[in-house]
């Protein structure tokens, strides 16, 4: 028999197969039409703009693509970053690099920056994955399948969900390898604070481990004339200008409503991106020269990323008050999600019994995170996705508060 990758074993159940076993059986009251606010897929429109570059580039598939891409959608994605982040130096050649979507970068950065070997021959020197709970199962599995040990930081309500990385153990940062941190937060909404990435940045440097910001929502917020804070930006105004141990990743699939272009970024330390290049070059990850037409003129439009903002404002304000006040939430710093807290602990329960009762499926909170000795930070809530149009938003809250008036614990 052939031998497999031993460590696929290790590999947990994503959250979307925990739901579809959780509903298995269940057969939803036919009186309601679905409404689904469980996955993070935007539902807005893909801007024709984009469209439009499509099918103009269309001649680009008759030709092998750079794994690097063209210098003009590094170049486009420099200057993006430098006019959102305010940025006084981004090198396009050195420091920036077009991705197939920020999921599959996250996970190939991890097979680049973490080394198994040493764990193999001395298993108490494994090195550690550190990101916070709840997560991005991402970060997990990469950190897995490259040989390292995941750590899990709570986003405690009691914190304002926000980790505490001052309470993580010294000897826990002496094995770290790499940080992944989601800014703003999936599920959570939270944007992290200079404050916060000062002592980053801090233990970075002093321990020698690679940070990951994943800021695949950074454009999605409420106020336009607050935008979330970026780990670039934050590095540059601590004097960390050459963005030493640190990459960030973006992506059109939130901002431009273009999941299917499958079209991010990663920037940031030069020395990173030269080894996570060469990786890439024999992992087959070149972006389609239609796709970069596509994304270059995606990242030069901010017309449509405005009325993108909008639309999730409209959302969340025509929704936020009314299930607040049933349920413990409030409307998040940035992202399209609502965090809250069911009445009970039993988050599976709550999902199963409105999807039965009502068709409107959530996502439990508990299968975005992971048991600790302190407990699953996310036990009891539901994460809702405000994806579809206002109208199903508004369909789907009304349900909610029906059920919510008679559901009992």
């Amino acid at each position: 028999m052939t031998n497999l990758n031993p460590r696929l074993k290790l590999l947990k159940p994503y959250p979307f197969e925990r739901l579809g076993k959780l509903l298995t059986g269940i057969t939803p009251n036919p009186q309601f039409a679905a409404v689904n606010l469980s996955i993070g897929e935007p539902k807005h429109p893909a801007p024709q703009v984009v469209k439009q570059a499509l099918i103009g580039a269309l001649d680009g598939l008759s030709s092998y693509p750079a794994t690097a891409g063209s210098p003009k959608l590094r170049e486009t994605i420099a200057q993006w970053l430098a006019k959102r982040y305010g940025l006084v130096r981004i090198d396009a050649q050195t420091q920036v690099l077009p991705v197939n979507g920020s999921r599959e970068a996250l996970f190939a950065l991890a097979q680049t920056v973490l080394d198994p070997v040493v764990g193999e021959v001395t298993p108490s020197l494994r090195p550690l994955m550190v990101c916070p709970n709840p997560f991005y199962q991402i970060y997990e599995g990469a950190a897995l399948l490259a040989g390292a040990e995941p750590f899990f930081v709570p986003q405690a309500e009691n914190d304002r969900f926000r980790c505490n990385w001052a309470a993580v153990p010294e000897a826990v940062w002496r094995k770290t390898s790499l940080l992944f941190v989601c800014s703003p937060g999936n599920p959570t909404g939270s944007v992290i604070s200079l404050a916060e990435w000062t002592l980053l940045f801090e233990l970075s440097k002093r321990h020698g481990f690679v940070i990951a910001s994943d800021e695949c929502y950074s454009e999605i917020y409420g106020d336009e004339d607050e935008p979330p804070l970026g780990a670039l930006e934050a590095a540059q105004r601590v004097g960390n200008t050459d963005f030493s141990n640190l990459i960030v990743f973006g992506s059109l699939s939130k901002r431009s409503n273009c999941p299917g272009m499958r079209s991010g970024y990663v920037a940031g330390d030069a020395r990173l991106i030269k080894s996570f290049l060469l990786y890439r070059t024999y992992h087959g990850s070149a972006m389609s020269m239609v796709v970069q037409a596509a994304s270059i003129a995606a990242w030069s439009d901010e017309t449509h990323v405005i009325q993108n903002r909008q639309a999730y404002r409209e959302k969340f304000d025509a929704v936020t008050p009314r299930l607040s006040a049933i349920l413990k939430t409030e409307r998040p710093q940035a992202g399209f999600y609502l965090w809250a807290k069911v009445p009970g602990e039993n988050d599976e329960d709550f999902v199963a019994q409105l999807y039965r009762q009502y068709n409107v499926l959530l996502l439990p909170g508990s299968y975005l995170a992971r048991q600790t000795e302190s407990g699953n930070p996310a036990l009891g809530y539901v994460r809702i996705a405000l994806v579809e149009p206002l109208a199903l938003c508004l369909e789907g809250t009304r349900r909610i508060e029906q059920f919510v008036a008679q559901y009992k614990a």
